[in-house]
């Protein structure tokens, strides 16, 4: 889909690498200057996030190394780094020293406060980012504390996809006008954003700040219940209908304590009761009985499980690449092969990088 384009990539850890990534698995050549030593200690040698990617070595204090990364910028259609605000000045790869050596360049920034305002120099972590963008605060129900699964509602949702939206309407707009762009891609903007759905719903009385009494985090149809296994089933049958099947389903239609679908001072005797039921029987059991329903009722499944899961198979959503579970890429484009390069060791292709510097016919 993106062929053509060449994005220069500043080794950094979380989202700008995935944001990378999703631009290689579109068809983008970029190319990663990775630091000289062991790389990231948290995902290893061959960084998942590398793959689709072109390595090259570089120490940027460096000043031969230093040039050599100026002059794959100006041959690049986009930039992406993830350090604080002012790094990359202070080594002289800033927006204002990059545009004037290439005028189209987008030049994308991800960091979890932004590039600026009180906490820009502050350390964080995607928790803190969400902590404070507001998008915590509904995760969980009433009296448990609040929690999402690591870094998918920060690193990736608010950074790294909101860097890769930004990255394409600047790419977009200098195809069109010959003029690059900064993207200042912030945790902490992106993930508060993410939220406009739930806002939407404010005016209508849906949204509450009162944790358990909107409409998506209190409700006894909208949570997760613990099995006798010890496995968790997924409850969330927001429509009519389908909260209808949900109920007959557990042969509970004519139950009274559950007529009132919507009565929130009912949603903690009512989530009680369910809570009972589905202690009683395992995980297996209710997979079947609630197996080719509308009622929105799903098995929460480890990675390894969702692989082998009927559907997940079918659509080839997780693969494994030796001892790693990875998936495949998304979204699919169709006509298109989603074969993507396995991450390169790093520095793989120094060699050849630095050779079409020298010779870029």
């Amino acid at each position: 889909m993106l062929s053509g384009l060449r994005v220069v990539e500043f080794e950094g850890l979380g989202p700008a690498p995935f944001a990378a990534m999703m631009l290689a698995e579109m068809g983008v050549e970029v190319i990663v200057i990775h630091r000289h030593g062991p790389g990231n200690p948290v995902a290893g040698e061959h960084n998942l996030l590398d793959r689709g990617k072109r390595s090259i070595l570089l120490d940027l204090k460096n000043s031969a190394d230093l040039a050599t990364a100026r002059a794959l910028v100006a041959r690049a259609d986009g930039l992406i780094e993830g350090f604080r605000p002012g790094v990359m000045e202070r080594l002289g790869l800033g927006p204002e020293a990059m545009h004037a050596a290439n005028p189209r360049l987008v030049y994308g920034r991800m960091t979890g406060w932004g590039q600026d305002g009180p906490r820009a120099q502050e350390a964080g972590h995607d928790l803190n980012y969400i902590a404070t963008s507001g998008a915590l605060w509904y995760a969980g129900v009433p009296g448990t504390v609040p929690q999402t699964p690591a870094t998918l509602v920060g690193d990736v949702g608010g950074g790294a996809l909101y860097l890769v939206a930004g990255m394409l309407a600047g790419l977009i707009r200098a195809t069109r006008t010959g003029q690059g762009t900064v993207v200042d891609a912030a945790i902490v903007d992106g993930s508060a954003h993410m939220m406009a759905l739930l806002m939407s719903m404010m005016p209508t009385g849906n949204l509450s700040m009162t944790r358990g009494q909107s409409l998506l985090d209190g409700a006894h149809w909208s949570r997760i219940y613990g099995c006798a296994c010890g496995g968790w089933l997924s409850v969330q049958c927001l429509e009519p209908q389908f909260y209808a099947e949900f109920l007959s389903r557990l042969n509970l239609s004519d139950d009274p304590r559950f007529t009132a679908q919507h009565d929130r001072a009912l949603w903690p005797d009512q989530a009680g009761a369910l809570a009972a039921l589905f202690a009683a029987k395992p995980l297996a059991h209710w997979a079947e009985l609630f197996a080719g329903s509308e009622a929105c009722v799903a098995p929460v499944l480890r990675p390894d499980q969702a692989a082998l899961d009927p559907h997940m198979a079918a659509r080839g959503i997780w693969h494994r690449d030796g001892d790693c579970l990875s998936p495949a890429p998304a979204p699919r484009f169709d006509g298109q092969h989603r074969n993507v390069a396995p991450p390169p060791s790093r520095g793989q292709h120094s060699a050849e990088i630095r050779a079409w510097l020298d010779n870029p016919a």
